[in-house]
């Protein structure tokens, strides 16, 4: 399970680094803190060598603040660098998993602003919605309407458990950054999962739904079918999503 190492990783780096930079930041807050306290104390009636004293303790105590404040601006910088250096290729999730997709009966693909009664409680295809929504990691369902026409891009939604593990949340906030064309990855709650699986995983007309969460086989499933949909759309036209 060497890409799950890789991926717990990753949210560990992110975490240690945010943390580290909150207790800097808290550092120098603390030193400012002194510095404008002995800054208040340091009155007329206090003795010159007493005043020189603390006018010496004041000064050190702001240059501290100014070099832990910098430092935690630069973790933090560090760690937004991190994320903007990290790599989403698609070629590196065909993991070459065995996969178990079952191939969904075909319902159409026409357009309608009305709700639809779906065959499906989880649908593949059919009549949906004329707009999609943008790719990523969502906290509450959409418009079932709309997630099929995603699907049609050719995108990929992972539907998981609103009580799902904090590290399978993790992998899917990770897996939503991956992209192929005009086509990407949408988390999505789900109360329809069945009460045997712990994630569905969908393309057009395919239905991966596993009784255990497994990253192999959903990376390798996104390999697979991502911008496989009837509808392709150009990047240039659809960037990020929920463009159509």
């Amino acid at each position: 399970m060497e890409s799950h190492l890789v991926l717990h990783q990753q949210s560990e780096s992110t975490v240690f680094l945010l943390y580290t930079a909150g207790i800097i930041l808290l550092l120098a807050v603390i030193s400012y803190w002194y510095a404008s306290k002995w800054k208040k104390e340091n009155t007329s009636q206090l003795k010159k060598e007493e005043k020189a004293a603390l006018k010496q303790k004041t000064k050190k105590a702001r240059a501290a603040g100014h070099v832990l404040l910098s430092l935690a601006v630069l973790v933090v910088i560090v760690h937004f660098a991190k994320d903007l250096g990290q790599s989403y290729d698609v070629n590196s999730l065909n993991l070459k998993a065995e996969l178990d997709v079952t191939e969904d009966a075909y319902y159409g693909a026409e357009h309608s602003d009305d709700p639809v009664s779906y065959a499906m409680k989880i649908p593949t295809s059919g009549t949906h919605s004329p707009h999609d929504l943008k790719f990523g990691f969502y906290t509450e369902k959409p418009a079932t309407e709309m997630l099929v026409h995603n699907l049609e891009h050719g995108d990929i939604i992972i539907y998981y458990r609103a009580d799902a593990k904090p590290e399978i949340i993790d992998q899917l906030k990770f897996f939503v950054n991956f992209r192929k064309a005009g086509a990407g990855i949408l988390a999505v709650p789900n109360e329809d999962i069945p009460a045997d699986k712990e994630v569905v995983v969908n393309a057009w007309t395919k239905t991966m739904a596993l009784d255990e969460y497994d990253e192999e086989k959903v990376a390798t499933f996104i390999y697979t079918y991502i911008n496989e949909g009837p509808e392709k759309i150009p990047a240039q036209f659809r960037r990020g999503g929920g463009t159509m």
